[in-house]
């Protein structure tokens, strides 16, 4: 059987990261990749030079048009830029049956650019979290949707546990932005009170362009090939920790991950790279 994802989200013309790094990880982890494109950005590693953002009616009728005719086991969302484009994602996933949802909250890009409007992060808590199995918002992300300040680890579980009350299923907040710390640590938490920390080594590298769209994109084909979803997290989590730390040293920027880096580096079978903790 041929497993189906969706990503709906924008275009990186750099290639490392949106759409473009999406269907590059769901093609490594074996899963048919479709899309609905959002928004098309002139972008490299140098930062984002231009954002065009599509029609609602556009975005609507793409996503339409791939559930007519696929059966897809799992969404994730990206780049959505208005509250516009947000609500017309959430209708078209309600019709759709409310799929496996994995949202990816971007809001801002690596260079400061924002991809997300003030106003829309509103939506993002009304219209499409309620609707997610899985939301992974990194710190600056996760301080934006549950209104508060994260400082340490009680704090990503205090805002997880947040965004669960707005109607995720789960979260997984991600702290690499932390520099306390000698290891990246995710903390996982869902709805029926579930908690896991996912830690791999810090790498210190520029090559981390498109790291959120990777791993959200890695979740959700592992939530698309039948996988649980804590078994999901952890694959994910090796699979960016494998395209993080086997960089590719292009551009004069921040450089994109390597997405084959993960089946070099041996799989799910990886030795060592990521610990799971409850």
């Amino acid at each position: 059987m041929t497993h189906v994802a969706l990503t709906i989200a924008g275009s990186d013309s750099g290639g490392g990261a949106g759409i473009q790094a999406d269907l590059k990880t769901f093609q490594e982890l074996g899963v048919f990749g479709t899309s609905a494109l959002t928004a098309v950005t002139a972008q490299n590693t140098l930062g984002v030079h231009g954002v065009w953002p599509l029609d609602p009616g556009a975005v609507t009728a793409q996503i339409d048009a791939v559930f007519s005719d696929f059966r897809v086991s799992a969404v994730k969302t990206g780049m959505l830029f208005s509250a516009e484009i947000i609500r017309a994602v959430a209708e078209s996933l309600e019709r759709a049956g409310r799929p496996a949802l994995v949202v990816d909250p971007v809001m801002i890009a690596k260079g400061g650019a924002h991809l997300l409007q003030e106003e829309a992060a509103d939506a993002l808590v009304r219209e499409l979290i309620p609707l997610a199995a899985v939301v992974t918002p990194n710190l600056p992300e996760a301080e934006v949707l549950a209104g508060m300040e994260i400082h340490g680890e009680a704090d990503m579980e205090k805002a997880g546990r947040r965004l669960i009350g707005m109607g995720a299923r789960a979260v997984i907040v991600k702290g690499g932005h932390r520099t306390d710390e000698h290891r990246a640590s995710d903390l996982f938490v869902d709805a029926d009170g579930n908690r896991l920390v996912l830690s791999s080594e810090r790498i210190q590298t520029e090559d981390t362009h498109g790291t959120g769209c990777t791993f959200s994109a890695a979740l959700a084909a592992f939530l698309a090939a039948g996988h649980p979803l804590p078994e999901a997290a952890a694959g994910a989590k090796k699979f960016i920790q494998a395209a993080i730390s086997d960089g590719l040293g292009l551009g004069a920027g921040h450089g994109p991950t390597n997405h084959w880096a993960f089946h070099r580096q041996g799989g799910m079978t990886m030795k060592g790279a990521v610990t799971v903790e409850s």
